[in-house]
């Protein structure tokens, strides 16, 4: 199994509503490509203040590195990165995504 965290910087002036409009569609890759078999999102939770100014974050779990490969190509991947990235504080420098297997 392949676990794709993706920790996101949110531009401050971007609504709650508008936060889960773009991680529903990121949610939404589940029906447009297979191999992933799980998915959550959330804002920032801890108290330890370690969080950077990353504000948001989401995981993707993949059946297998294969899966993870066909999706990152994907068209409709690319749609919804797009919109990912007009959320963000500083575009891409405001996105860290990390894979591993577990």
């Amino acid at each position: 199994m392949i676990v794709h965290m993706v920790l996101l910087k949110v531009k401050k002036s971007v609504s709650a509503a508008k936060i889960a409009r773009v991680m529903k569609l990121v949610g939404e890759m589940r029906r447009k490509t297979p191999g992933i078999t799980g998915y959550t999102w959330g804002r920032y939770a801890s108290p330890e203040g370690l969080n950077q100014g990353f504000t948001h974050g989401f995981c993707m779990t993949f059946k297998d590195a294969r899966s993870r490969d066909a999706y990152l190509p994907h068209p409709a991947h690319d749609i919804v990165k797009a919109k990912v990235l007009e959320i963000l504080d500083g575009d891409v420098r405001g996105v860290i995504a990390f894979d591993y297997e577990a």
